[in-house]
């Protein structure tokens, strides 16, 4: 995925390795003995993660009919409160954040016969070491060094739907694998120039089953920016009901739009809206049929055919190559866009505090 001569940057290194690893981790989920033990639980399942990795577990659980998507954070506060289930499959890139663990162990309190498997980026972390864990650990370059979680996110986000579309990622990952090398270049190019104009405001779209994909864009132009942008992250339909009044007519308005036609209806009437009230720049990822004067820039869905609930490792790479320039237009190091330490590449100073 060659874009420009930034190989001194873990983040840009990390964002462009992508299609490489998701063969990768093709590979290893179709080889794993626990894909199928993970497959045959998945319909009663809790998954979890914190931050990216929540967002990370909501996309897979978004193709596992019947699985929950419950954070670590909300897990350790209300173990005793979370429905039955017979597995708990935690989402970490590094596994070593205070709630991982504790998460898990607060479960087991209250759910003894629970199953734990775990996918993860860190072999030696405390996750993947975790005795009773049966981890998956994924190729260690993505593992990112970067703050903001990139392959990382994509990665845990395809094992977990291989475990349930294995087959129909299989025949289409290679095809978009090349898609997205190709359009890398494009793909930059597009997101430097809207990140010039530096909004204050940006509001990311996405039908249900994006909508993980759109809180993680949301989050990783937050975290790259050091929050100098304020971003929403939110619904086509929830958008009508209060958040509307976020915006102004300088936001710009990321719009996943879906692949499903009849879902696409819908949001064809909240952006028409949105463009008869003048609110927003309006840009559109646009799934083949769209027409592209729906929006003020249309950039072509790069995994448009696939069903909404499997386009979130693809379709994220733009919204990452966006808040990439857009730290850097705001004067950051998007390899550390914390110059206060506000936050960290992985959770300090947490407390677990015993029953």
């Amino acid at each position: 995925m060659e874009i420009s001569n930034r190989s001194a940057s873990p983040t840009w290194a990390e964002i462009q390795q992508q299609p490489e690893t998701w063969l990768t981790t093709l590979a290893l989920m179709a080889n794993h003995p626990a894909t199928a033990n993970i497959r045959a639980l998945r319909r009663d399942a809790i998954l979890s993660g914190a931050g990216s990795s929540a967002y990370a577990a909501g996309a897979v659980a978004a193709a596992w009919p019947g699985a929950r998507q419950i954070p670590t954070t909300d897990v350790l506060t209300e173990a005793e409160r979370l429905p039955q289930a017979r597995m708990m499959l935690s989402l970490a890139r590094s596994g070593n954040s205070p709630e991982s663990i504790g998460a898990i162990e607060r479960i087991r309190r209250f759910q003894p016969s629970i199953e734990h498997f775990a996918i993860t980026c860190n072999a030696d972390g405390r996750l993947a070491q975790e005795p009773g864990m049966t981890a998956i650990v994924l190729d260690p370059r993505t593992n990112d060094r970067g703050l903001a979680m990139t392959s990382s996110f994509t990665n845990m986000v395809l094992a977990g739907l291989c475990v349930s579309h294995g087959d129909e990622l299989g025949a289409a990952l290679p095809a978009l694998c090349r898609k997205v090398s190709q359009r890398a270049a494009e793909l930059s190019e597009r997101a430097e120039k809207l990140a010039q104009t530096l909004p204050r405001r940006v509001v990311v779209l996405a039908p249900p089953l994006l909508l993980p994909c759109a809180r993680e864009a949301a989050l990783k132009i937050l975290e790259l920016t050091a929050g100098k942008i304020a971003v929403l992250a939110e619904t086509f339909l929830g958008l009508r009901h209060g958040p509307m009044s976020f915006l102004d007519a300088d936001t710009v308005i990321l719009a996943f739009v879906s692949s499903n036609q009849q879902t696409r209806c819908y949001e064809e009437d909240v952006l028409a809206e949105l463009r008869a009230k003048k609110l927003g720049k309006l840009v559109g990822i646009l799934p083949e049929g769209c027409h592209p004067a729906m929006v003020d820039e249309a950039i072509p869905a790069v995994a448009g055919a696939l069903p909404d609930f499997l386009r979130t490792p693809f379709e994220i790479v733009y919204a990452q190559l966006l808040a990439y320039h857009l730290s850097l237009r705001a004067g950051l190091d998007p390899d550390h866009p914390s110059p206060a330490g506000v936050i960290s590449r992985v959770v300090q100073g947490f407390t677990i505090y015993p029953d």
